[in-house]
């Protein structure tokens, strides 16, 4: 069996998912449009090609993602084990209400009629999972991530855990999650919520391994498993060069020089850097999964390739004793 469709068990639930999963950001038009007929092709194209495990959020061209994302599960006829993300509704558009928030405008496609709204309270939880179902036109999704809480973890632990560990108690639910963008709210959610899984974006990559120095360990403690996002850094490892981003903003000099030396070193060992960067979080043992999005067929084909090519432990090896990569912490 190919790298990329091996399963491994979510260690507190009883659902396995492939090492490679698929996420939809990108097939709810993030910064590009893409056509409803291209996004089920690259989904139906992953599951051909033995992925099992696909992400989606409400925020995601503010349900369009969910929309294609069910469809073409639906007409797949295959098993396949899904997470969605809570802490956000999508409200009928009121001309007169002015709403902030920062990932609003990244989508070319979406919903003219909506507008996502930050809500971690009971309601708007229990609303949240029942449009999603409606969406995805699904009875049930394995996985809730609270979404984005970054800022607003004491709300979401105070207000949106409780209502979601009633739901998993019930069997609504298997699991329950958050998925997050910085280490110091993702370790304050592990300790203080009762989570069988996190996704975490950027924090574990070739440019940034901060998430093992304390969040990997509270997970362990937890039995708290882990998916890793974000493992281009928004760009600069696939392509770093003047103008790239790190984490959706214009990357330091400091940062492409970085990764133009591991680019380099790399090089010497004919290894491609998506290569690296894609293989590069399952190195580490608390970490369950690796999701990436994909906008077109060609764009999946070529990050399974990346993902199943073999890099030598030589590889590895190089990169901690050059510096460039913190070694694994156990």
């Amino acid at each position: 069996m190919a790298r990329h469709s091996e399963l491994v068990k979510i260690s507190r639930i009883d659902r396995y998912v492939t090492k490679l999963a698929l996420g939809t950001a990108p097939l709810g038009g993030l910064f590009t449009s893409v056509a409803d007929s291209e996004a089920e092709s690259t989904i139906l194209a992953a599951v051909d090609a033995g992925i099992n495990y696909f992400d989606t959020a409400p925020l995601y061209g503010y349900g369009i993602a969910e929309k294609r994302l069910g469809a073409a599960l639906n007409k797949s006829g295959k098993p396949f084990v899904l997470s969605t993300k809570v802490g956000r509704v999508l409200e009928k558009i009121d001309p007169n209400k002015k709403v902030i928030d920062d990932s609003l405008g990244s989508f070319a496609d979406i919903d003219p009629n909506v507008i996502p709204v930050f809500d971690f309270s009971r309601d708007g939880i229990l609303r949240s999972i029942e449009d999603s179902l409606k969406r995805l036109n699904v009875s049930s999704f394995d996985i809730a991530y609270i979404h984005d809480a970054d800022d607003r973890i004491g709300e979401a632990i105070e207000k949106s855990y409780g209502v979601l560990d009633e739901l998993r108690s019930q069997g609504v639910l298997k699991g329950i999650g958050v998925g997050m963008n910085y280490c110091a709210p993702s370790i304050k959610a592990v300790k203080e919520m009762d989570l069988d899984i996190i996704l975490i974006a950027g924090r574990f990559s070739l440019l940034d391994q901060s998430a093992q120095e304390h969040l990997f360990k509270e997970c362990k403690k937890k039995n708290t498993a882990v998916v890793i996002g974000g493992v281009y850094n928004s760009g600069i490892l696939a392509n770093p060069v003047a103008g790239a981003t790190f984490d959706y903003a214009p990357a330091s000099d400091e940062l492409i020089k970085r990764a133009q030396q591991i680019k380099q070193l790399l090089g010497d060992f004919h290894i491609p850097l998506t290569a690296a960067a894609i293989q590069f979080p399952l190195r580490h043992p608390a970490v369950t999964s690796v999701l990436t999005g994909s906008r077109t067929v060609k764009e999946l084909t070529s990050n399974i390739a990346d993902f199943d090519r073999d890099i030598p432990a030589a590889v590895w090896d190089a990169l901690e004793e050059s510096g460039l990569v913190n070694r694994i912490e156990l």
